[in-house]
């Protein structure tokens, strides 16, 4: 699609965004509301799959049903002869990969508050059975008030964007963030491992890289599997002990050894500096 084209008579491209292995994403404006939105033009591979299609279809209402600040809002799903796609709410900011790239590693504060927000969201997603799969700082926005907004809410398992493979497979995620037990297959976690990527992203918030860089694809899947990170401490010193203490539970290993839901980070994180019971996983 090009700038000027428009979509079942309501909406004006203005902009593509982003591509992907689900499809591509246009600004776009309606045309009666004057009003900018976010769409996501399904890829020809799911459209013209009818299995693939009914999950897309399926998967996409359950998504839009989801009604949370801190949650990227989905309008609608609709179509226009075989092109399908899906009506977002437009984030007028960076994602935490950008702000950090440009900005280096966020006060603890902001950090802090950013992750609680996400974690309130995935509570949210979470309580209506949807997990998203693939949280990653990219995939968090932040707008200019400050909001924190998830995108691609359970995008993951309609088969976006996995630019990570395993034994010729694409991973369901993004290996820097990847929960252990996620990387073993699609049937074998559940919305735990929401809570293990959240961990790597607020890693990420604080010291400014993933917690296991440069190395290769294989070894970062088998250190998110066997090893710790490279403590926070050494890098960012003031950071309150009780705050590493929770990004490491966060990121533990074995699932029943993490925080069990997401609103019990969010809980852990609005008061960061209360000491917890040190962690040994």
């Amino acid at each position: 699609m090009d700038r000027g084209d428009t979509i079942a008579g309501r909406f004006v491209v203005e902009d593509e965004v982003a591509a992907g292995g689900m499809g591509r994403v246009f600004l776009g404006r309606h045309v009666t509301m004057q009003r900018h939105v976010a769409l996501k033009i399904v890829s020809r591979d799911i459209a013209s799959n009818p299995a693939a299609l009914e999950r897309f279809l399926a998967e996409a209402r359950a998504i839009a049903a989801l009604d949370h600040p801190a949650i990227v809002q989905a309008y609608s799903v609709d179509c226009e002869g075989e092109r399908y796609y899906i009506v977002m709410e437009y984030v007028d900011g960076r994602d935490l990969q950008q702000v950090v790239e440009d900005d280096g590693p966020l006060p603890w504060p902001t950090a802090v508050e950013y992750i609680r927000q996400a974690a309130d969201g995935l509570a949210h997603a979470h309580g209506r059975n949807l997990v998203h799969c693939d949280i990653k700082p990219s995939n968090l926005l932040v707008n200019r008030q400050g909001q924190v907004k998830i995108l691609d809410m359970g995008m993951a398992r309609l088969g976006g964007d996995h630019d990570e493979v395993k034994d010729g497979a694409p991973l369901l995620g993004s290996v820097d963030y990847l929960a252990p037990e996620q990387a073993l297959g699609a049937e074998t976690f559940d919305h735990r491992a929401d809570l293990y990527s959240l961990g790597c992203t607020l890693y990420f918030l604080l010291t400014g890289h993933a917690p296991f860089p440069e190395v290769t694809l294989p070894e970062r899947i088998l250190k998110h599997q066997t090893q710790q990170p490279r403590p926070i401490p050494t890098e960012r010193p003031d950071v309150p002990p009780a705050l590493v203490q929770i990004c490491r539970r966060m990121m533990a290993k074995q699932p029943e050894d993490r925080f069990q839901s997401a609103d019990e980070i969010g809980a852990a994180l609005a008061d960061p500096g209360r000491p917890l019971v040190v962690f040994e996983g």
